[in-house]
């Protein structure tokens, strides 16, 4: 029988990594946001403005999270945003302050971020190469597990106990989800390949400065940003647009269809992306989720509503893992962690922004039509900037490189 890849215990342990980096943090923001209004009484706006500080926190959080990892075995820099997460949960319950709330949510921010894409990501580029896509679809659906399993069961643990009690056990499950297990399962990288003479082959790849000055680099980010504005924008709302329009209970229903049909998505987009070019597959789903947004934008009953939520969430999974596949495709192993982290801090600025824009317009023009399509516009609009972000010629310098590594393979 043979033996199992390495790398394979690696993504499964990243799936368990990143359930909990979205079940206890991306998704169950919004539970602790009611639960700290009920509690203390605070303000929803400024509740809402600490969820946005734990996204920029989180953008730089990725940043630090790049170097770390470039320079250090991730196991590190996974297990210390564990402990810094853990820690971050367990003082949730002790804030009595705005100062103390906005502390926390920033801690908790650079926690998440090491726990989250740019270690996942940067792990999977490393281990794998013909079957990446299959592999970072498999680690990543653990986001859209975490967010189905663990937030209804932490809503549920906080409303039955409170804050004071349910916290401190939310900590631990991080803790003990995300530390033990990355030390123990996780590698950093796969095994080291040498030529004849036992001299390691260098990670092939861009060089970080080359990579982040090319067009490339700067349309696909720009993309990025305003699919992520559109994708998180909708997600904050499609419960409200649709308890809105019809009731509550088909807000659940646009919700749940929404997150299944990320997992399915997901899985088919990872087998798919092993047949089709992945930059013509990225300008697929950016099409569809523009499409989706139009669909709830104007289709105002039920069958509508459910509709869009489902061509919606076949497209969310795609987009997450699609961006740090066209990086990895492009820049290579040798710099990813940094360039990759590089792009989703700046992509955080359409994270934080998304559900802040569709609620101002949904004040402004009293419901949700203009406002999802502004999300279709701005998923179109990223649409085109992948169609002008041509894939680059490698500098002179790394064709060298290239060519110098294909040599020593050869000689091993």
């Amino acid at each position: 029988m043979p033996r199992i890849y390495y790398g394979w215990y690696v993504v499964a342990a990243l799936f368990v990594m990143l359930t909990m980096a979205s079940g206890l943090a991306f998704y169950n923001l919004s539970v602790y946001m009611n639960a700290l209004v009920d509690a203390h009484g605070f303000p929803v706006g400024i509740v809402s403005s600490a969820t946005a500080l734990f996204f920029v926190a989180s953008g730089f959080g990725g940043l630090l999270a790049g170097r770390l990892i470039g320079r250090f075995d991730p196991r590190w820099t996974i297990a210390l945003g564990g402990v810094v997460g853990a820690l971050a949960l367990s003082a949730l319950p002790q804030v009595r302050e705005l100062w103390q709330l906005y502390l926390v949510y920033a801690v908790f921010g650079v926690g998440h971020a090491m726990v989250s894409l740019v270690p996942a990501t940067t792990l999977v580029t490393r281990w794998f190469d013909e079957r990446r896509s299959i592999a970072l679809s498999v680690a990543s659906t653990g986001l859209s597990v975490g967010g189905v399993l663990l937030t209804p069961a932490s809503a549920a643990l906080i409303g039955n106990l409170g804050l004071e009690v349910a916290m401190p056990r939310l900590a631990w499950l991080w803790f003990l989800g995300i530390v033990p297990v990355t030390l123990l399962v996780v590698r950093g990288h796969p095994p080291v390949v040498r030529n004849a003479e036992g001299v390691p082959v260098p990670a092939s790849g861009w060089h970080y400065g080359a990579a982040v000055r090319s067009r490339f680099f700067k349309l696909v980010t720009a993309a990025w940003v305003l699919a992520m504005l559109a994708q998180v924008g909708g997600i904050a709302h499609l419960f409200n647009l649709a308890a809105t329009r019809v009731d509550t209970a088909l807000g659940a229903k646009a919700v749940s269809l929404m997150a299944m049909a990320s997992i399915i998505g997901r899985f088919a987009g990872g087998w798919l992306l092993m047949r089709v070019d992945t930059r013509r597959f990225a300008l697929l789903c950016l099409v569809a989720q523009s499409a989706s947004m139009l669909v709830l934008a104007l289709m105002p009953g039920g069958v509508g509503i459910l509709g869009g939520a489902l061509l919606f969430g076949l497209t969310v999974g795609n987009l997450l893992m699609l961006q740090p596949l066209l990086l990895a495709e492009v820049f290579g192993v040798r710099d990813y962690g940094r360039i990759f982290s590089l792009s989703q801090w700046v992509t955080t600025l359409g994270v934080a922004a998304g559900p802040l824009l569709i609620g101002v317009l949904y004040d402004l023009h009293g419901g949700y039509r203009l406002s999802f399509a502004v999300a279709a516009g701005a998923s179109l609009t990223g649409w085109l900037l992948v169609v002008f972000a041509r894939v680059p010629e490698l500098p002179t310098v790394l064709q060298e490189d290239a060519m110098q590594r294909r040599q020593m393979d050869g000689a091993g």
